[in-house]
C-alpha cells in the first residue's frame, strides 16, 4: 500500500533520527524540507519541489532502500511503524517548521567520529552538530550541481 507524504516523512524521521531526540528529529525533518524548497542546484533540478521525489532520490537516504550492498536493509521506512511523535514532527515540518540549529542545511550524516569542515562532495560546509549528526549548508558551488 503506498503511503501518503505525511506518513512517508514520519517514517523517514523515525528511521533516520529516531534515536536522536526531538531536536535531532526536527533537524533531520528540516533538512528534508529544505531539499523540497531549495530554489537551485541538484535537488531543485532533480526533484522539482516534490517531497516523495526528495525521499526516494537515488543514493540519498539509506532508509528509503530495502537492500544495501546486496543485502536486506532491516532499517527501512517500509518495515518500521512511526509513533505519534514522528507524525507530530512531520506535521510541524510540513506546516513550515524550521529547526534553527540547521539553518538552510541540505545534508547531514553521522560520521561515527568528528565532523569534517566540508561535506564529502565539497558542495556543503559544516554548520552544526546535533547529537550524532553533522549538518552542512550549501557552498556557492552547490548551485552548479
Amino acid at each position: 500500500m503506498p503511503f501518503n507524504s505525511r506518513e512517508l516523512l514520519a517514517r523517514m524521521i523515525k528511521c533516520e533520527a529516531g534515536g536522536e531526540g526531538e531536536n535531532g528529529m526536527r533537524a533531520v525533518a528540516t533538512v528534508i524540507m529544505n531539499r523540497v524548497h531549495v530554489a537551485e542546484g541538484e535537488y531543485m533540478r532533480v526533484n522539482m519541489g516534490n517531497l516523495r521525489d526528495v525521499l526516494f532520490q537515488q543514493y540519498q537516504f539509506d532508509c528509503a532502500r530495502t537492500t544495501l550492498y546486496g543485502m536486506y536493509n532491516p532499517q527501512n521506512i517500509f518495515d518500521i511503524n512511526p509513533e505519534p511523535i514522528h507524525f507530530e514532527i512531520a506535521d510541524w515540518a510540513l506546516a513550515g517548521g524550521q529547526f534553527n540549529g540547521v539553518a538552510n542545511s541540505l545534508w547531514y550524516y553521522n560520521p561515527f567520529g568528528s565532523c569534517s569542515d566540508f561535506f564529502p562532495n565539497q558542495n556543503g560546509q559544516f554548520h552544526n552538530r546535533i547529537n550524532l549528526h553533522c549538518f552542512y549548508t550549501p557552498t556557492a558551488s552547490y548551485a552548479e550541481t
